[in-house]
């Protein structure tokens, strides 16, 4: 592993001690070992190196002792402070922005996740741009046109526009395959099933949760999903169809987990495919309730979600891993489940709930529907729950449980 050293500056954040322990556990994911955890009193960053002179000093040295060959800060920094701290520390320099960048560009597997990452880098590295150091930027200052300009300048530029056509290029690409898979969520959403989204921090459980739920119900179509104990292990939605013992289905869908200061750019690129926690009709908010920061893993899931314009959908929160802890949990509004992953009594109580809340406005009706309008037939057969089917010389009765939105499509036929 790569020996690297983290630093970050204290500028009396509540939650700073946290922040540098992610972001030590972000550097193990990204297969680096922390050597040494460098920290800075400051009210803000100095403007043209981040850290004191002083502490710049420290970092030398102790780079030098452990080998290091990486410096990791816990904030986003300019250009200018990146190239200055590499200069006076001799180590190259990662900030936390780029740093979840390079995890997500190792993680993404689908062509649309891959899409999304290197946009996202092109994005962050295109203000960034510079000459290297054995360039030297033409000082001419006389001129408006790009012929006019220094060599080094002009290298910039050029550089600028192919990533900027780069950017474009990929943005097309990504375009159709977001077409793509917004049929592929209109045909879920045309089946008339009710949607569950898995949401929360990464590494909190989603995916163990996911997989409990498969193997707990009958799944027609029930490939498990990756589950590793590493943050960010996949960036993938996964959908599946799920059915409990009565025949009542639904759509789990697992997505890429949340972090603290989550690159803007990410959020913005990852969008369609937090598609399914937009469209979704119950979210599952998946909590890592051993964790000593579980309380602010919930105020940065709910952050997220709130950029992404997801607020009033209904929510449980599925507090994880309750057999790893003495039950202190955090004081939450709103419906609530304590349950482990791994546990199947536990996984039965968090789907049974999860039915009370997706199915509670369902109702049975009984319609009859006229032969000359088989097509509704056919429709109700696909959509609803059907329970009862009698035939008569005029058409077809049919009992079903419907959802709200297909009792107002079928109301028509109603015999009550």
């Amino acid at each position: 592993m790569i020996p690297v050293i983290i630093a970050g500056i204290e500028n009396q954040q509540a939650n700073f001690d946290y922040l540098m322990e992610e972001l030590a556990e972000l550097a193990y994911a990204n297969g680096m070992q922390v050597v040494a955890d460098v920290r800075q009193k400051l009210q803000k960053p100095v403007a043209a190196t981040y850290l004191g002179k002083g502490k710049i000093q420290e970092l030398y040295r102790i780079g030098q002792e452990k080998e290091a060959a990486v410096l990791l800060l816990n904030d986003e920094l300019s250009p200018t402070q990146i190239r200055n701290l590499e200069k006076e520390t001799s180590l190259d320099v990662l900030d936390r922005t780029e740093l979840i960048l390079e995890i997500f560009s190792s993680r993404a597997r689908t062509k649309e996740a891959q899409l999304q990452v290197e946009i996202a880098r092109l994005k962050y590295k295109l203000p960034r741009l510079r000459t290297s150091s054995h360039e030297k930027l033409d000082q001419q200052s006389s001129g408006g046109s790009l012929a006019n300009r220094g060599a080094g300048e002009t290298k910039l530029e050029i550089n600028r526009r192919t990533i900027q056509k780069r950017i474009a290029q990929l943005s097309r690409e990504l375009k159709n395959i977001d077409k793509e898979q917004e049929i592929k969520s209109s045909t879920r959403r045309e089946s008339g099933l009710p949607s569950v989204a898995l949401v929360g921090y990464t590494n909190s459980g989603k995916s163990t949760t996911m997989n409990g739920l498969l193997r707990f119900l009958n799944s027609p179509d029930g490939k498990e999903v990756m589950a590793k104990d590493m943050l960010f292990a996949t960036l993938d939605t996964s959908v599946r169809k799920l059915r409990f013992k009565d025949n009542r289905e639904f759509l789990l869908s697992d997505t890429v987990g949340f972090v603290s200061k989550l690159p803007h750019n990410l959020v913005k690129a990852f969008q369609s495919t937090l598609s399914e926690v937009k469209n979704a009709d119950l979210l599952l908010h998946v909590v890592d309730i051993s964790d000593e920061h579980s309380a602010e893993m919930i105020k940065i899931t709910t952050e997220t979600l709130k950029q992404l314009g997801v607020e009033n959908t209904p929510m449980i929160y599925a507090f994880n891993k309750a057999d790893k802890t003495s039950g202190n949990y955090p004081v939450i509004e709103g419906l609530q489940l304590t349950y482990s992953a791994r546990d199947e009594k536990s996984i039965s109580a968090l789907a049974n709930l999860m039915k009370q809340v997706l199915f509670k406005n369902y109702k049975t009706h009984s319609y009859f529907i006229p032969f000359d309008q088989g097509r509704y037939l056919e429709k109700i057969n696909k959509l609803a729950l059907v329970t009862e089917t009698n035939y008569t010389e005029k058409g077809t009765v049919i009992t079903a449980e419907v959802s709200p939105t297909q009792e107002e499509y079928f109301s028509r036929f109603l015999t009550e």
